[in-house]
């Protein structure tokens, strides 16, 4: 248990642990008294004989006091006790407290509602008082608003100092906070310390997992969720939708789709987009498709979602003609659109088609390209063989310390085996990020394509000096709802014999075909 001394350490702007409110929450247990708190203190004997203060204290068999005291809890136990023994003698107290507590309750509201969060957040951890729920409510909901979740995690350290106990709803609101915040270890504490769970509670404990990339944690608390009586709604399909599209489970997707279509919930732009997310990335461009064309709340994100989905199915003339189409429909794309646009004129070769969306960018819809976009054009360039065009390109780009772009260059020498621009692309490559395990391994994996071993081997020492090491590489494969990882020189599955026989077979018919494995790519 964490003492009151590391809790106001809480209220500083600098937080020295991750999870500074954990275990704090029911400390504390409320009286019966407007703006008060119970403090547990062990005293000395001749501490507590001290104390006078005759209905205001009591003494437990066990040797702690029970002190009643008001909202102006800022110092040391026996500063506050002094304190409470001198102004209760002329009933002063209480009356100053409740009017304390009024004019900072509209001032912090003041606060909120200009938009000054931060003086907001200064003055209530200053103060050292508990405030009415209804204003620590609007403080949090104005962090996750401003995603502003360090200035959320002081209000609930605050709390905690000043022993205020907070109800269900706000503690619905610190797990919002925290889930988003991605502290999922504060959030699943403070969600198991819920009396009781409701909707909104069990949509962010998911979408938090889920937007942690921890898919599998959230579809586990979507069944959970069903299985305690709890029905889903469209933010959770959301979710799910989601997760089944990170690993591709096309079984489960399309069971959660069909509890969508009997629940009877009307989707809106988020879960359609989502769930064509779903299809496009589980390789059912049709299903993905059909999603779309009867989706009746369309804008500018299921527009995108559908000419990204295209592309990641290599469909570049669908993506091309799904644009076009956006156009004519009045529909503005944005950033994201161009985005993939670009990544598929990339990987469809269409090298004019790209230098002319790259061009009406800002010419007809004043969107300023960004980093990514000048990598997509790198990557354009280079995969067409134009790697001097794409070496001058990101020369006179203004994103030249943007490390994608040198990895989209290198990339692209090391498939047209230009060493020259491999050797000058992976210097300013490595000086850009230099802890970066997946970049080691692609300048080694182009070492390897030309035997350069001797440079492969010094980068494999550069990374154990580093301490570096890079997550292994995987491929999944989902049959009849159950998900199978295969990981390299993994031979676990208990399958792995037929696999290894079916693999051997299926390589030799390829070979008879005339197919020559791409071996470059040692490590992955």
């Amino acid at each position: 248990m964490l003492t009151l001394s590391r809790m106001k350490s809480l209220l500083s702007p600098t937080l020295s642990s991750p999870h500074p409110t954990r275990h704090l929450l029911f400390h504390f247990k409320p009286l019966q008294y407007p703006n008060s708190f119970h403090v547990k203190a062990a005293l000395p004997s001749n501490s507590i004989k001290a104390l006078n203060l005759h209905t205001e204290a009591s003494q437990s068999p066990s040797g702690e006091i029970h002190v009643i005291v008001g909202p102006m809890f800022a110092g040391k136990t026996s500063t506050l006790l002094r304190r409470i023994k001198s102004e209760s003698s002329n009933g002063s107290f209480q009356a100053k407290v409740l009017e304390n507590s009024t004019h900072l309750d509209r001032t912090l509201r003041g606060h909120c509602f200009s938009g000054r969060l931060d003086e907001a957040v200064r003055l209530v951890c200053g103060a050292g008082t508990q405030v009415y729920p209804e204003t620590y409510s609007l403080l949090l909901q104005e962090c996750i608003f401003r995603k502003q979740y360090r200035l959320g995690r002081r209000i609930h350290g605050q709390m905690a100092v000043v022993g205020f106990v907070p109800n269900v709803y706000l503690i619905t609101k610190l797990l919002i906070l925290y889930a988003k915040a991605g502290d999922l270890e504060t959030a699943s504490i403070l969600f198991n310390e819920l009396p009781e769970t409701s909707l909104i509670s069990w949509n962010a404990i998911i979408a938090g997992y889920v937007q942690k990339g921890l898919v599998e944690i959230g579809l586990g608390l979507y069944y959970k969720m069903r299985d305690s009586g709890v029905g889903p709604d469209q933010y959770t399909f959301a979710s799910v939708f989601r997760a089944c599209a990170t690993l591709a489970t096309l079984e489960q997707g399309k069971q959660a789709h069909g509890i969508f279509i009997k629940s009877h919930i009307i989707g809106n732009v988020v879960v359609n987009s989502a769930l064509m997310d779903m299809y496009f990335k589980c390789s059912c461009p049709s299903d993905g498709r059909l999603v779309f064309d009867k989706s009746e709340d369309r804008n500018v994100i299921t527009w995108t979602s559908l000419i990204s989905g295209y592309g990641q199915n290599g469909s570049a003339k669908e993506v091309l003609q799904s644009f076009q189409r956006m156009i004519n429909e009045g529909y503005r794309p944005n950033y994201v659109t161009f985005l993939a646009v670009l990544s598929a004129c990339s990987h469809g070769g269409l090298v004019s088609e790209g230098w002319e969306y790259f061009s009406s960018m800002r010419r007809d819809y004043g969107i300023q390209p960004r980093g990514k976009h000048y990598a997509a054009m790198v990557d354009l360039l280079g995969r067409s063989g134009r790697l001097q065009e794409a070496f001058d390109f990101v020369q006179t780009s203004p994103y030249q310390e943007h490390s994608v772009i040198w990895g989209a260059l290198l990339g692209a020498c090391r498939i047209h085996g230009n060493m020259d621009l491999v050797k000058l692309s992976a210097k300013k490559f490595f000086e850009l990020e230099q802890e970066n395990a997946g970049k080691y391994v692609v300048l080694c994996n182009a070492y390897a394509t030309y035997g350069l071993w001797d440079s492969v081997a010094e980068m494999r020492g550069q990374m154990k000096e580093f301490g570096m090491k890079k997550e292994p590489g995987y491929s999944m494969i989902e049959v009849q709802r159950e998900a199978h990882f295969f990981f390299m020189s993994d031979n676990s599955h208990e399958q792995i014999v037929q696999l290894q026989d079916l693999v051997n077979d299926l390589t030799c018919i390829l070979k008879d075909a005339g197919y020559v494995p791409d071996l470059s790519s040692w490590w992955e």
